[in-house]
């Protein structure tokens, strides 16, 4: 059965356009053009469609234990994945043209509102995602502290986020990053907000050295763009070249198995986590 979505959260109300709204709106520290430069990227990207495949996996493992909502869920690409596996999926977005956007994908049920501005009632969240989420948040740890309150106990919350400070460069300036993570940070984040982590991992394991050469270098000697084109994400997300796309399928699948057989990754362009509400 679908949640109902008017009982647990106190500030938000359906309207013609089939979307739940918030009465209030609260900025958020994302490019507004964002989700619509995202839209056109996510089909047939080797990032977006790996990261799903790795999240999916974890689904299998660690599944959620309820309605599935998905935080900062953009155009509704991740939600799309975890509602076709048979996972009831609430996607809570900010942005209007993501909103629209994962409606038009056919997420049944989506929000357009910040987790703030929707005021979720304390304890009523099955499990969560947060996917390239929380670097965009200043405070990160007031953030987890909120999330646990909104989770039921034994709620779960699956995270992923960008790896490592030292691969910064102009894309996390474009995007609205307040930082990038290592495993044990997140992890050590997660404990003192009051989860207990069950599997962490870093993906893309084959993404930092081209990360360094592709963007922190020209960013450090001052080549970087001052903007990032639609046309450079699509070079970056679908390469033309037959022989990078073969090399890129035979390394996720690599990675994707490895993770399937449980093992955790020591290196990557991102971090995973699955973590679990411990009250």
């Amino acid at each position: 059965m679908a949640v109902n979505l008017a009982e647990i959260a106190e500030n938000i109300e359906l309207r013609d356009d089939g979307l739940w709204h918030a009465r209030t709106s609260s900025r958020v520290s994302y490019p507004e053009e964002g989700n619509e430069n995202c839209f056109e990227v996510e089909e047939g990207s080797f990032w977006f469609r790996h990261r799903n495949d790795c999240l999916i996996q974890m689904f299998k493992v660690y599944p959620p234990p309820g309605t599935f909502f998905d935080i900062g869920g953009g155009n509704g690409y991740v939600a799309r994945a975890v509602q076709d596996a048979g996972i009831e999926v609430v996607l809570v977005e900010p942005g209007p043209a993501g909103a629209q956007n994962a409606r038009r994908r056919g997420i049944r049920q989506v929000v357009e509102a910040t987790l703030e501005d929707a005021r979720f009632r304390s304890g009523t969240l099955p499990a969560v995602g947060l996917f390239d989420v929380i670097e965009h948040v200043e405070d990160d740890r007031q953030c987890l502290r909120d999330l646990n309150r909104l989770l039921i106990p034994g709620g779960r919350a699956y995270i992923t986020v960008p790896a490592f400070q030292q691969l910064w460069s102009y894309e996390d300036d474009h995007a609205g990053h307040w930082r990038r993570y290592t495993v044990g940070a997140l992890s050590q984040l997660l404990r003192e907000t009051k989860y207990e982590v069950e599997f962490a991992t870093y993906v893309f394991g084959f993404l930092p050295l081209a990360t360094l050469f592709i963007r922190v270098l020209p960013w450090k000697l001052g080549f970087a763009p001052k903007r990032v084109s639609k046309a450079r994400m699509l070079a970056e997300h679908k390469p033309g070249n037959p022989l990078v796309t073969h090399v890129l399928r035979v390394l996720t699948r690599r990675e994707l198995a490895r993770l399937a057989s449980g093992k955790a990754n020591a290196l990557g362009g991102s971090c995973l986590v699955v973590a679990r509400k411990t009250d």
